[in-house]
């Protein structure tokens, strides 16, 4: 999934409407680790240079907006926020849990990067990404999920989590999810991994499964996001162009991507 963010973000369609709405943006690349490296290793060394840019950003006054091949950048542009006197909260969407940890995994690193975000597991090495502070399980809501594993269940539903899954609930029971975090954060990171998304809408990557969010209950998830809490990162995620035959994927990408700019810009 590693192409998915330089064909975002070098799409001329994308670059043309964000102008075209007013919103002025820079992009610039994340330089990728060795690749003889493992895998564990680069994807860290990837947060740490993520994190890095992020708080550049950040105290440059922009808003960081990443594009990502997995959902464990989150370590990094988490990192890169600035800590504030507030707490953080995570509003997530996915059709995965990414709530495995080291001893309840089949081994899929990009399985566990909710969990490491909530502190579950691999301490030490994400006390490595400079920043790094982990989310309270009770400040994550998350949204979408579906493909459950039977091994995942369990750890999922005795979490602090807030679920919604799949796609039947309705704007209110999401609006009511978020309301409650507010009472507790007023800050989050906005998650998207765009296998939230039902099929229909266009196929995100191999691990798409039926029963998601259709592209107009996405967007007016968001709108829902921004109208509560300051949104201090966003993060589109898990885009595999090789999977998205017929491009309609990279369409409602491009409107998920221009509703949270635009979204940002407006503050």
């Amino acid at each position: 999934m590693g192409a998915g963010p330089s064909s975002l973000s070098g799409d001329p369609e994308l670059a043309r409407e964000l102008r075209e709405a007013g919103v002025a943006f820079e992009t610039e690349t994340i330089e990728a680790p060795p690749p003889a490296d493992p895998e564990i290793v680069r994807i860290a060394e990837g947060d740490r240079r993520l994190a890095r840019r992020v708080r550049a950003a950040v105290e440059e006054g922009a808003f960081p907006l990443v594009l990502a091949g997995n959902c464990n950048s989150c370590l990094g542009t988490v990192a890169g926020v600035d800590p504030g006197a507030a707490p953080l909260g995570v509003v997530w969407f996915d059709a995965h849990p990414d709530f495995d940890t080291p001893d309840r995994s089949l081994g899929f690193f990009d399985g566990m990067g909710l969990a490491i975000l909530t502190g579950n597991g691999w301490e030490l090495l994400r006390s490595t990404i400079p920043g790094f502070r982990a989310v309270a399980e009770r400040h994550v809501v998350l949204v979408g999920v579906r493909d459950v594993e039977p091994h995942q269940r369990a750890p999922l539903d005795a979490s602090e989590l807030r679920v919604l899954a799949g796609r039947d609930f309705t704007a209110a029971e999401l609006a009511a999810a978020l309301d409650a975090l507010r009472r507790s954060v007023p800050r989050v990171y906005l998650h998207v991994d765009l296998d939230s998304l039902d099929p229909s809408e266009g196929r995100a990557n191999r691990f798409a499964a039926d029963g998601g969010l259709s592209l107009a209950q996405l967007e007016e998830a968001i709108e829902l996001v921004f109208a509560r809490f300051e949104v201090v990162a966003a993060a589109l995620t898990a885009y595999d162009p090789e999977v998205d035959e017929d491009g309609r994927m990279a369409v409602s990408a491009r409107a998920v991507l221009g509703a949270v700019a635009r979204r940002a810009l407006a503050g």
